[in-house]
């Protein structure tokens, strides 16, 4: 009884008031993770610059050799290779072949079509003076369109070509007859040499110690052939005026005003803001 008693006496626990009513479920509204697109645009530019600070050298020169590669074999030199195949195709026809038609495309000095003066750069006298200018077309060739691209390239060879015989069908006798392609490989060198010189004093110095001895051996090899009476004769004057021609190209290409990234961008912000 005395125990019974005692339990009887104990206190019973309360309910927690904690958990007694349940508590109401209010709606609280989370703030919108929305950003404009000027700061998300500088938040993005942050977490690039963060991402480039952490990059080791080793993953950044990869990188960057990386897009070299694809940049390079997206100007990968065709025009070249086309100019090659278009004088040997020429070539084929007119000496293998011997279709007459090709002997349309000489530059008659004493009643030239307008296209002969262009047509007769892509003809040779023979296979010493094809492969002789062939040669150097290649060699020039080949720098300007990796410079300048393949549109420069065509432009550069047909104006120093059709310059040059221009130039010679207005000084050589009437009874001469001109074809080769040394007006253009001239235009080309001079071209490939000016696109790449500097101011810096060891390009200079380079040019001048390289430059006699490369304008040597182009003058004894690179051919230009004119037909006077019965003689095959080097057309001397082709060269020269070929060089002057490729020189007049490139100063006037550098003359031309080029509108700057600054500049696009600007006129491109100002287009939008009309149109708004």
């Amino acid at each position: 009884m005395a125990a019974q008693q005692l339990l009887l006496l104990l206190p019973l626990p309360l309910p927690s008031r904690t958990f007694s009513k349940p508590l109401p479920s209010l709606p609280i509204p989370l703030p919108a993770l929305r950003l404009s697109s000027s700061a998300y645009a500088a938040r993005r530019r942050d977490l690039l610059r963060s991402l480039r600070c952490g990059m080791r050298r080793s993953d950044l020169v990869a990188d960057l050799e990386l897009a070299k590669d694809k940049q390079w074999q997206g100007r990968r030199p065709n025009g070249i290779f086309w100019i090659l195949l278009l004088n040997v195709g020429i070539y084929v026809a007119d000496h293998l072949f011997q279709i007459e038609h090709i002997k349309a495309m000489y530059l008659y000095h004493a009643f030239p079509s307008w296209f002969q003066f262009v047509t007769s750069t892509f003809c040779h006298a023979n296979w010493n003076h094809l492969s002789s200018n062939l040669f150097f077309v290649y060699i020039f060739g080949k720098l300007v369109e990796e410079e300048e691209g393949s549109f420069a390239l065509w432009m550069s060879y047909i104006l120093t070509g059709a310059g040059s015989n221009l130039i010679s069908w207005l000084v050589l006798p009437t009874s001469s007859v001109s074809l080769g392609a040394s007006g253009a490989v001239f235009g080309l060198f001079t071209i490939s040499v000016l696109v790449k010189m500097s101011w810096d004093w060891r390009k200079i110095l380079e040019v001048l110690i390289l430059g006699q001895f490369v304008v040597d051996k182009v003058m004894e090899a690179a051919r230009a052939t004119t037909v006077t009476g019965h003689s095959l004769q080097v057309n001397n004057i082709a060269h020269l005026s070929g060089a002057l021609i490729g020189a007049a190209l490139v100063f006037l290409i550098n003359r031309i005003p080029f509108p700057s990234d600054g500049d696009s961008s600007k006129s491109s912000k100002d287009t939008r803001e009309k149109r708004s």
